[in-house]
């Protein structure tokens, strides 16, 4: 599973440069993102800008992430590609997930609470 990683202030910014989260690729997806929670990451916001096709395990695959990630982290999404964005909205992920409609509404968000917490 391919990740480009970014690292933008405490944002964790990760571009999954594959085109499918299916069932061949969920195991390795989530070996992939645990690693990255593993070293200290407290806020994941995973970029799905190149993802055109997700079933069942890919979904499946992300909410372990979620509950891997615990409830004193975050892990976000961005860039859904409207056939994904299709998927979370018929299987009501879209309200499990806190999902952005771009990278910089994600940073900016960021940004935002960060000065609430100031």
């Amino acid at each position: 599973m391919n990740f480009e990683t970014i690292q933008n202030g405490t944002v964790t910014h990760l571009k999954l440069e594959e085109s499918r989260l299916d069932a061949a690729h969920a195991i390795q997806f989530k070996e992939g993102i645990r690693a990255v929670a593993d070293e200290g990451v407290e806020y994941i916001l995973l970029d799905m800008t190149k993802v055109e096709f997700m079933d069942s395990s890919g979904l499946g695959a992300l909410v372990s992430v979620m509950k891997y990630m615990g409830a004193d982290k975050k892990f976000e999404i961005t860039g859904l590609t409207p056939m994904v964005e299709k998927v979370f909205k018929l299987t009501r992920m879209d309200e499990v997930f806190r999902v952005h409609r771009s990278v910089e509404d994600a940073l900016q968000a960021a940004k935002n609470t960060e000065g609430q917490l100031s």
